[in-house]
């Protein structure tokens, strides 16, 4: 019988140079840095398998590769967005290809897939809004994407950031969702 390949295969798994020939062959498809078999249906496991090789297992998936773990944002950015919990002691790696920050999180704001802790899509959605510097048209699709796979609107993002104290960027964030949700 004969064996199945991986739904998401790395430089650990066979030779980069033979992923590349398969991808070009047609018998796999990109996924970030990795590959899968094209019998794979692109889903949120695979972007966490791919995303979760080679990064430390304290840090958590944020914002625009949250929303890309979550099928909101059709390519992997540029940069990753990594977050770890206040006090978790991570150095920062100093690799080009991520950002880490330190931050407050619930526990009920993180979803475990595939080994890599992801925020919830309502978290980047909100975070989305909180620290993005230009919200546009993108950030708006990013944001109703995350709504969709999420199952919540408007009020739920609001009525989050306002259980939260202190809460920074609160005004700016909720004129944004309002105007993306419209």
């Amino acid at each position: 019988m004969p064996q199945r390949l991986p739904p998401v295969l790395s430089g650990l798994d066979l030779p980069l140079a033979e992923l590349h020939a398969a991808r070009l062959d047609g018998e796999v498809f990109r996924v970030d840095d990795c590959f899968s078999p094209i019998d794979e249906i692109a889903q949120p496991a695979h972007r966490a398998r791919a995303l979760v090789t080679g990064v430390r297992d304290r840090l958590i998936a944020e914002q625009r590769s949250a929303a890309w773990v979550w099928g909101a944002l059709s390519e992997p950015p540029t940069v990753h967005q990594f977050c770890v919990v206040l006090g978790a002691r991570v150095t920062p790696p100093g690799i080009s290809w991520m950002t880490v920050r330190e931050v407050v999180l619930d526990a009920s704001e993180l979803v475990t897939l595939e080994g890599l802790q992801v925020t919830t899509p309502l978290r980047t959605a909100v975070d989305l809004a909180r620290f993005t510097v230009e919200f546009g048209p993108a950030e708006g699709t990013m944001v109703t994407g995350l709504m969709r796979v999420g199952r919540f609107g408007l009020a739920e993002c609001l009525d989050d950031m306002d259980r939260r104290r202190n809460l920074p960027n609160k005004r700016r964030a909720a004129r944004f969702l309002r105007e993306c949700v419209g």
